[in-house]
């Protein structure tokens, strides 16, 4: 029965999509070329108030910033005081629970994000704070409840400079941990793998790689990745040679079907570990001092074709920074653009910028041979709130546009990747925050931090 009352909802939802994709029309405005829809999304509770003077709490690489399984959903973020604040539910309640965990963070740098996960045994691991610091780790217990345990080490070697913590769960129900250990301009990947705890005895991370992409002193990655259903990493990244976001270059792409211990290039080619600037595959060829965008998101289609999402500015004369999807097809690597921005910027130094877009975060529809994918990015051009460009086939374009939120100051888009995958919906964690140039905050009191759903209305084939 339950089976049968989840098709019906779901032929309601598709029908409602299209009733609302032409009634919309006359509620809706024009963002420079593009005619920019009212989605109908549902708020499905204030978890509270979060740290809002910076990003910290709505910058794109928490990997992730929200995570479901077995139904339950369970978010993370910095109250006003920067003490880390978990919130869970049901599934479908509007009821959330709310702990306060007695951990801290450093909110005024908007690196030290917090990321969460569960594993297959239901257990929560989290951790924050990190900006070339010591590694900070907890789990919270499968047997519910959200008050963590003791802070633990992983394997116990380089974990003294960690940055950017990302965790991603694998078809088997363990996790794979991606951090980097260094500084900016010099830093190195590491990737560490959680195998679960098995008929009550205790899980445990072993090191995978202890430097999968190496700068050699001279630059570092700036990565994403996605994990398929068949449990292949994908890893894209942007080269940077200083602190400088300004000398961001180049789209690499690499996979591995065993866990991450072997990388291939797009064609199954074994390469070299740790990869170099000289021994990676390049995807797209990108010069420094074009805006590139770094941390974005990437995503698998429904043919098994990686597709990253980011931001450049063409070499055209009176060209503006333009947001794209690199993507693989047969003959080899694709660049498509996705709309048609006017609005120019610049950014320069090092730190955290304030560009007038965010960085786009990107989910494809997995269902075999579908091309249909939902970019989410906030835009100046169109507000200041998250907005989607939707499309029923990413390589053809014919992107549809709709306003998710109100104006989100300088967040970033946020989901929970688990519900995308299971259920083809959105639940966008969304709070309006600020942030100064270079670490600077901007006075911006404590906002609401709210979870939104969003039943994705594509496209009608013609």
């Amino acid at each position: 029965m339950s089976v049968w009352l989840g098709c019906v909802a779901r032929f309601l939802r598709v029908w409602l999509c299209v009733f609302l994709g032409v009634c919309v029309l006359c509620e809706s405005e024009v963002r420079g070329q593009q005619v920019l829809r009212e989605a109908v999304v549902r708020e499905a509770g204030v978890l509270g108030l979060g740290w809002a003077r910076t990003k910290v709490n709505m910058a794109i690489f928490r990997h992730s910033a929200v995570d479901s399984f077995g139904g339950r959903q369970v978010a993370g973020w910095y109250d006003g005081e920067g003490r880390v604040c978990l919130a869970e539910r049901r599934l479908g309640e509007d009821r959330w629970r709310v702990q306060e965990t007695g951990l801290r963070g450093r909110v005024t740098d908007a690196h030290n994000v917090i990321s969460l996960a569960f594993d297959g045994a239901g257990e929560l691991h989290v951790s924050w704070d990190h900006h070339g610091h010591p590694l900070r780790y907890v789990r919270v217990s499968a047997g519910g409840g959200l008050e963590p345990g003791e802070r633990r080490v992983m394997v116990g070697r380089d974990e003294e400079r960690v940055t950017y913590p990302e965790f991603y769960r694998l078809p088997d129900g363990g996790l794979l941990f991606f951090y980097r250990d260094g500084a900016a301009g010099s830093g190195n990947l590491v990737l560490n793998r959680y195998r679960p705890s098995v008929d009550g005895v205790g899980g445990v991370w072993e090191r995978v790689q202890g430097n999968l992409i190496d700068g050699e002193g001279e630059r570092n990655a700036y990565w994403q990745a996605c994990v398929d259903g068949g449990g292949v990493i994908h890893l894209s990244w942007v080269w940077r040679e200083t602190p400088d976001v300004v000398t961001n270059h180049d789209v690499c792409y690499a996979r591995s079907v065993d866990g991450g211990v072997t990388w291939t290039d797009s064609a199954g080619l074994r390469l070299s570990v740790p990869m170099t600037a000289a021994g990676s595959e390049y995807a797209c060829r990108v010069a420094q001092g074009s805006e590139l965008a770094n941390q974005t998101s990437m995503s698998v289609d429904g043919s098994g074709r990686p597709v990253i999402a980011t931001f450049w500015r063409g070499s055209e004369a009176g060209s503006v920074p333009q947001y794209r999807l690199v993507y693989l097809t047969e003959s080899g690597w694709r660049v498509v653009q996705v709309g048609e921005r006017t609005l120019n910027f610049e950014r320069r130094g090092s730190g955290t910028k304030r560009p007038p877009i965010s960085r786009p975060l990107l989910l494809l529809d997995a269902a075999v041979g579908s091309r249909r994918a939902v970019v989410l990015f906030r835009d100046q051009e169109f507000g200041g709130g998250v907005s989607a460009a939707v499309t029923g086939d990413y390589e053809r374009g014919d992107w549809q546009y709709w306003r998710l939120t109100g104006v989100v100051g300088q967040a970033d888009p946020l989901v929970d990747f688990a519900v995308w995958r299971e259920r083809g919906e959105v639940h966008l964690l969304s709070q309006l925050t600020g942030q100064g140039d270079g670490e600077r905050e901007e006075s911006v009191e404590p906002t609401a931090v709210r979870l939104l759903e969003w039943p994705v209305c594509w496209p009608v084939a013609e």
